[in-house]
């Protein structure tokens, strides 16, 4: 659910790692950008270094550094589809990620209970697009009264019910039936890249904490200081401190915009329980199940669940919270846990004014966070790495101009995401709490409130998005618009223009693909199973 706060553990420095003897190299305008220095580990900060280690690999030296007080939250993390890709560029295999991170499969996720408190309703945000999507088809397809929107047009759904594995077990690395992302340990995960980026990329690992910065506020970073290795110099400096922010906030003091008039959530109640037996089921997707004063996430990985209620202070507080969490456990027919094991977490859902100032970027929690919901916390890092491994700056002349087209797309990245998870809450009817009459009706941002004024009368399409790179796209929001019983009035004229025959053979597939797989394809545990032994064919 929430990656690394901060940084943390074990010592490891090398031949890339830059100390105090070079501190007197003080960055100029027409300095090469060759010596990269992330603060903090976790997921963000070792999944950063990967990222640019891997891309670059001896002409850029990295060093990351990570206090050894710091530790993962580690309730367990949902990945996207992108995590695929970028386990591949990293170079990580499919079966070695899998069995070191007590992982499972993801293909979306599935909302109970956010249509209405007095009758049960379910329906899921698939990862495969809607049959039909490319060619337009799929939200004129007409609805059915037995059928969810994406039972109707997604296998995935069809799978998830049955709670059956994504993959064959023939299928080779990263290649499935249909789309997918992953369940993980979040701290195991975090390991695991340490590992990797050290041995196999030579990211030089310094532990130690960070105590000060070398250089003026209104100027670049020259160096960090540390307590016991002293001054780590370099030419960008990369911001994965989580809520710390030691560079961001603490020494450039770049605003935080919160978005908490927009999304209410500011807590959350985490645990993680054991499976009722080995031998039980493993949901294939995340399960967000709405309660009278939030709602709670439900991620099953092998071993165990990770669970949590996500609430508003401002609407409850952590024993009414904590109450419903367990009361939950129990119905799921799970062990109760112990008082100690059940964490509290805190955060302000919003984002950086400026995400890269002078040479420093922020990346992970220092960057921003909103909420638990649709799992956009790691995306975000893979998409921020990605970014500065592809556009490094030559020097920082150029890292001006790379700076100021980072700061455009991310802060659209972040507005967007703000929109697409208010939805969630302004479709619903719950009338059950304030809490949710006033996620509904209030701090609807604009251009979500024109989205919905827009698919009132027209189907959602490509162009209706005005950003060519949304992180979700308008085939995620036709899954929540019409899971939830959004309606488009669309005239008879529209419809007859689409064949018939068309919406018959696009829901024929379906079905024969949904039932191919309900034939064929293991369930979740049983993949996972024979993955334990066997492993994963390689590409």
């Amino acid at each position: 659910m929430v990656e690394n706060m901060g940084h943390n553990t074990t010592a490891n420095t090398s031949k890339n790692s830059t100390s105090e003897s070079s501190a007197s190299e003080n960055s100029t305008s027409n300095s090469t950008v060759t010596r990269i220095v992330i603060i903090g580990g976790g997921s963000a900060g070792w999944l950063t270094a990967g990222v640019i280690a891997a891309h670059h690999g001896e002409q850029v030296h990295v060093t990351l550094i990570e206090s050894a007080n710091i530790k993962t939250i580690g309730v367990g993390e949902g990945t996207w589809p992108t995590m695929r890709d970028t386990l591949q560029k990293i170079g990580i295999s499919e079966t070695d990620f899998m069995r070191s991170c007590d992982a499972s499969f993801k293909q979306g996720s599935q909302f109970i209970n956010w249509g209405s408190s007095q009758v049960p309703d379910n329906y899921y945000h698939p990862f495969s697009l809607p049959a039909g999507y490319a060619q337009g088809h799929s939200a004129h397809v007409p609805r059915s009264s037995d059928l969810s929107f994406a039972q109707m047009l997604c296998p995935q759904a069809i799978w998830c019910d049955a709670k059956l594995a994504p993959k064959l077990g023939s299928d080779k690395e990263f290649a499935g039936q249909g789309n997918y992302g992953y369940h993980l340990d979040a701290d195991k995960f975090a390991k695991l890249l340490k590992k990797h980026c050290t041995e196999q990329l030579h990211v030089a690992h310094i532990v130690d904490e960070v105590i000060g910065v070398s250089g003026q506020c209104t100027d670049n970073i020259e160096a960090v200081i540390t307590k016991t290795y002293g001054n780590v110099v370099g030419e960008l400096f990369i911001d994965c401190s989580g809520g710390a922010a030691l560079l961001i906030d603490k020494h450039y003091k770049v605003p935080w915009l919160s978005q908490q008039q927009v999304l209410k959530n500011d807590s959350a109640i985490a645990v993680q329980v054991p499976h009722k037996s080995s031998e039980c089921d493993i949901n294939s997707c995340t399960l967000s199940t709405a309660q009278t004063e939030g709602w709670i996430w439900d991620i099953a990985l092998p071993t165990r669940r990770g669970i949590g209620y996500t609430f508003a202070s401002e609407f409850t507080g952590e024993h009414i919270a904590k109450a419903a969490l367990l009361n939950y456990i129990k119905k799921q027919g799970l062990s109760k846990p112990d008082a100690e094991a059940i964490r509290t977490i805190k955060f302000n859902p919003g984002y950086r004014q400026t995400l890269w100032y002078k040479n420093c970027v922020a990346v992970g929690m220092s960057a921003g966070f909103l909420e638990p919901l649709e799992a956009s916390a790691l995306v975000m890092i893979e998409l921020s790495a990605a970014y500065i491994a592809e556009n490094l700056p030559q020097n920082h002349v150029h890292m001006e101009t790379v700076a100021a087209r980072f700061n455009r797309e991310f802060s659209h990245h972040w507005q967007s995401a703000v929109a697409f998870l208010k939805l969630h809450y302004v479709l619903s009817n719950r009338a059950d709490s304030e809490y949710w009459q006033t996620m509904r009706s209030q701090g609807i941002p604009k251009n979500l409130s024109e989205l919905l004024a827009l698919w009132r009368y027209q189907v959602p399409k490509h162009q209706d998005l005005p950003h060519k790179n949304d992180i979700f796209s308008v085939a995620s929001y036709q899954y929540i618009l019409y899971g939830m019983g959004f309606e488009t009035a669309i005239t008879q004229s529209v419809l007859s223009a689409q064949s018939k025959t068309l919406f018959k053979d696009i829901q024929l597939s379906v079905n024969r693909f949904a039932e191919q797989g309900k034939q064929t394809l293991p369930t979740n545990r049983a993949l996972l199973l024979n993955i334990k032994t066997h492993g994963i064919p390689k590409i």
